[in-house]
């Protein structure tokens, strides 16, 4: 379809804007929720399908059905991004939609059972995967070329904050469909695909800056398989080993993490050498650009950690004392968590407006701050809290990330140049995708390391005093502390999965209904996992002031510009229009930064050579 782009200040140039900000935020929207729906509708999947992701032989069903989403959007966001800057970004976007849209519907098909259905999952969450990664690279960069700067904020805070309050929604909406049936979970996204792809395909238009290049066929490679076995390093990390609780020292996880790390070197020496490079690495000349990404790594790592902790707390340990059924705790998981998702929305259209005017420093650096703090008041609640200090600081801690998050996106768009905004976009992704998996790992490594001395010698005493024969016990209490806490993120009444019926059923009326209650177990877990939460929050409370550090670096206020044409009007965008729009850059002795790369930490230029635009029909030579 030829579409003429709207002259910028028209009536249709501010229709079109909105309807790009609707669109892409319903196609976020519906990435992030594909995230984290299986967190919590992982129970009724795997009884569903007859498997049984607790036997060590099935682990694999369990973790890639959980993160293959994750990790495939984490490695192809940068390719894809970069493909919309060469062939279009609403091109490449039309396309996501309508292959998530296809795996969505494959995945509600699946007729089998056992591990033929885990392996079906995996494999269409992979393609499903693929599409949300055309969608999540070229969203921000859709939103940058419709809106103004003066706006930008506002629009990227909209779609961030969706993007992250998705994670949460989707906890409930997978607990509240999984019940009923499975299947809903993967068909539910079938229909708002589908409005999205035809809604995108007959209402959006490139209105960026397109550039002539070849495709970075080694880069691509190179980095896909190297970010691929890092973070499948990651992810097999947290597994036992022989006689270890984790993986970390065995020889497939250190090959493939130091195989993945050779790879990525080889390509960022690749990627100086080319002329059209897939990962910009001129991008992080900038200033606001590289450590706008630095504190978005560690936020995620910061949010992602303690989404998963908060599942398994509330799952293992707090609902069933406080009278939950184990088949229930998922679905209240996900609603007692909602106080969070309630402080990112109302924080990150604000603090995107806001920063509009002010920059992002104020916004993102503040959110940080207060982040940290949450990780600290978390410390102090007892294991068995009362609920209402739990939801303030939850609420606060949505509160903080979301006025981080919408200030931080925007400030780093704003620092790309036009013709690179896909490309930035998908690098961006990168790290907030990969920190996703990076922070699963991290957590759940430090969440071992905290019970794994103390639960084997605890379950022990308990399980043989409720009179379970001294084999069964000792074989129970040297599972890897990882089956417990897969056991409580899954919901499952631990007991009956751990000891079977076999055991189960030669012990006293009694101690049987004792261990399969909804005391016995979480009662056993609570102090270890105690342990382990202290050394979580920690980290996340270290994390998340790192972030704020990194945020404090990125400089003031910054819109990357290109220069008006000769006897142009200065617009925003311009140079000249930023000298009178920008209020932290008219200091003296700090002067706009614009297209020539001021900016740049000190001694670097941030100039990029271009990729010989290609100025399209609809295209402007501003943004």
């Amino acid at each position: 379809m030829n579409r003429t782009r709207p002259v910028p200040g028209t009536p249709d140039a501010d229709r079109y804007k909105w309807s790009a900000l609707f669109n892409t935020t319903l196609g976020v929207l519906l990435v992030s929720i594909n995230e984290s729906i299986l967190i919590i509708a992982l129970p009724d999947i795997f009884r569903g399908i007859k498997l049984n992701p607790l036997v060590p032989a099935n682990s694999f069903y369990l973790l890639w059905i959980l993160l293959g989403f994750m990790l495939v959007t984490a490695v192809l966001v940068v390719t894809l991004g970069r493909l919309g800057d060469l062939y279009g970004r609403v091109r490449m976007y039309n396309l996501g939609f309508a292959v998530f849209t296809v795996f969505s519907v494959l995945l509600s098909v699946n007729w089998m059972h056992g591990t033929a259905a885990g392996a079906f999952i995996v494999g269409m969450r992979i393609g499903q995967g693929i599409g949300g990664s055309f969608l999540f690279a070229n969203s921000s960069a859709i939103l940058t070329d419709a809106f103004p700067e003066n706006q930008r904020g506002m629009a990227l805070g909209i779609n961030n904050v969706a993007g992250i309050a998705g994670m949460f929604i989707g906890l409930v909406v997978g607990g509240l469909l999984a019940p009923i049936d499975w299947r809903l979970v993967f068909i539910v996204s079938a229909p708002f695909g589908l409005l999205g792809t035809v809604w995108a395909y007959a209402k959006l238009h490139d209105s960026g800056v397109r550039t002539r290049a070849r495709i970075d066929w080694w880069g691509n490679v190179l980095f896909a398989v190297g970010l691929t076995l890092v973070l499948v390093g990651i992810t097999y990390g947290i597994q036992p080993y022989g006689t270890s609780a984790m993986g970390w020292t065995s020889p497939r996880v250190l090959g493939t993490l130091i195989g993945g790390l050779v790879l990525l070197t080889v390509f960022g020496v690749v990627e100086s050498k080319v002329a059209s490079p897939m990962f910009r690495l001129q991008l992080f000349r900038i200033r606001a650009f590289l450590a706008g990404n630095i504190a978005s790594l560690l936020a995620a790592i910061g949010r992602g950690g303690l989404m998963f902790l908060f599942v398994m707390w509330l799952q293992g340990i707090w609902l069933p004392l406080h009278g939950v059924s184990f088949t229930d705790t998922p679905l209240w998981a996900g609603i007692y968590m909602l106080p969070m998702t309630g402080g990112f929305l109302v924080a990150g259209p604000i603090s995107g407006v806001l920063s509009d005017r002010y920059g992002a420093r104020p916004f993102a650096t503040s959110g940080m701050v207060i982040a940290s703090l949450t990780f600290v008041g978390f410390l102090f609640l007892p294991i068995d809290f009362s609920y209402t200090p739990f939801a303030i600081l939850m609420a606060i801690n949505g509160l903080a990330m979301g006025l981080f998050a919408s200030p931080n996106r925007a400030a780093i768009m704003n620092s790309l140049p036009p013709d690179q905004r896909g490309a930035g976009a998908g690098m961006s992704g990168v790290f907030q995708n990969a920190a996703m998996v990076l922070s699963m790992g991290i957590f759940f490594t430090l969440m071992i390391s905290g019970i794994a001395s103390a639960l084997p010698r605890t379950l022990y005493r308990g399980l043989v005093a409720q009179h379970v024969p001294v084999a069964a016990a000792t074989a129970v209490s040297h599972l890897p502390p990882i089956t417990s806490l897969f056991a409580s993120l899954l919901g499952y009444d631990p007991m009956s999965k751990l000891l079977g019926p076999a055991v189960l059923s030669h012990l006293p009326a009694h101690s049987a209904h004792v261990l399969t209650g909804r005391q016995f177990f979480p009662t056993l877990l609570a102090t270890p996992f105690s342990d382990g939460l202290t050394i979580a929050f920690t980290f996340g409370a270290v994390a998340c002031a790192l972030a704020a550090l990194a945020s404090v670096l990125r400089g003031q206020k910054y819109v990357h510009a290109v220069a008006a044409p000769s006897g142009a009007d200065a617009r925003p965008g311009t140079v000249e229009a930023d000298r009178t729009t920008s209020n932290e850059d008219t200091r003296a002795d700090e002067p706009v930064l614009a297209a020539q790369g001021v900016g740049a930490f000190a001694g670097h230029s941030s100039a990029l050579p271009p990729d010989e635009p290609e100025q399209l029909p609809e295209a402007s030579a501003t943004t």
